[in-house]
C-alpha cells in the first residue's frame, strides 16, 4: 500500500524498550513485560500474549474524579506484548515519578501507569461536594504515569511569594509541597470561564507546580468520561 497514511509518520515501529512511551500526541504505547494498569476502555489496540482483568470496584480498584466524585474503573494488563491507549483523542503526556515524589492528579486525566506506582484516594481539604467533589489520586513510588489532557496543559510554577488560584474544573494535578484550600471570590465570579456570581477557586501555596487544562468540564462531558 502507498499514500500518506502508510508513511513513517504514522507507521508503528518495533518497541525498543519495555514500559511506557508516547506513540504520538494522542496515544501512549506500553510494551508490557509483566503487569501494568490502565483505565477501562482506554485500550485501542494490542498485540502479543496479553491478559486483561477488571479491577474490583472498591477504593483500591478505582480513581475518584472531580465534579461528580464517581469512580474511574481500572484494568490490569499482564503478559508479554504491546498495547496502545488513548481517550477521546485527548493529548497524552508522561510523568516520571521518582522515590520521594508525590503527584496529585484528577482521576479523569489518568490513562495508564506502571504497577510499581502506589496510589491513594484523597480529597482536597475543605472542598467536598461544595467544591466540585474534588476527589484526587495521589501517586507515589517509582514509575511512569500516563496522562491525558484536553488541549495542551499549562504548567504554572507556584512559590511562597506567589500562590496560584485555579478553576476547580480545570485543574489536572499538582506536585508535592503544595498546600490546597478553597478560595471564594465574589468580585471575579463573572470573569472566570463565563461564570457568574460567587466563584470558587482552588488556591495552591508553597513551592511546586500546578497543571491546568485549557478547557471546561461541562456536566454533559463529565458524564461521558
Amino acid at each position: 500500500m502507498k499514500g500518506d497514511l502508510f508513511s513513517s509518520e504514522h507507521m508503528v515501529q518495533p518497541a525498543t524498550a519495555p514500559g511506557m512511551t508516547v506513540e504520538n500526541s494522542k496515544c501512549i504505547r506500553y510494551a508490557v513485560h509483566g503487569e501494568m494498569l490502565a483505565r477501562q476502555g482506554a485500550m485501542v489496540a494490542y498485540r502479543g500474549n496479553l491478559q486483561f482483568e477488571r479491577k474490583g470496584q472498591g477504593v483500591g480498584g478505582m480513581l475518584k474524579r472531580a465534579v461528580t466524585g464517581e469512580g474511574l474503573p481500572l484494568m490490569t494488563v499482564r503478559g508479554q506484548g504491546e498495547a496502545w491507549f488513548a481517550h477521546e483523542a485527548q493529548n497524552c503526556f508522561i510523568v516520571d515519578v521518582e522515590p520521594g515524589d508525590e503527584f496529585t492528579v484528577n482521576g479523569r486525566n489518568v490513562l495508564c501507569f506502571d504497577a510499581s506506582l502506589a496510589y491513594r484516594i484523597s480529597t482536597v481539604k475543605g472542598a467536598g461536594i461544595a467544591g466540585g467533589g474534588l476527589f484526587n489520586s495521589v501517586f507515589t513510588g517509582h514509575g511512569r504515569l500516563g496522562l491525558v489532557c484536553e488541549g495542551n496543559p499549562l504548567v504554572i510554577p507556584v512559590s511562597p511569594e506567589f500562590p496560584v488560584y485555579v478553576d476547580t474544573d480545570a485543574v489536572v494535578g499538582w506536585t508535592a509541597g503544595l498546600a490546597t484550600s478553597l478560595h471564594r471570590s465574589q468580585s471575579i465570579g463573572s470573569m472566570l470561564r463565563g461564570g457568574s456570581g460567587e466563584a470558587v477557586q482552588l488556591m495552591l501555596q508553597g513551592s511546586g507546580y500546578v497543571v491546568v487544562r485549557p478547557s471546561e468540564a461541562t456536566p454533559q462531558k463529565a458524564q461521558q468520561h
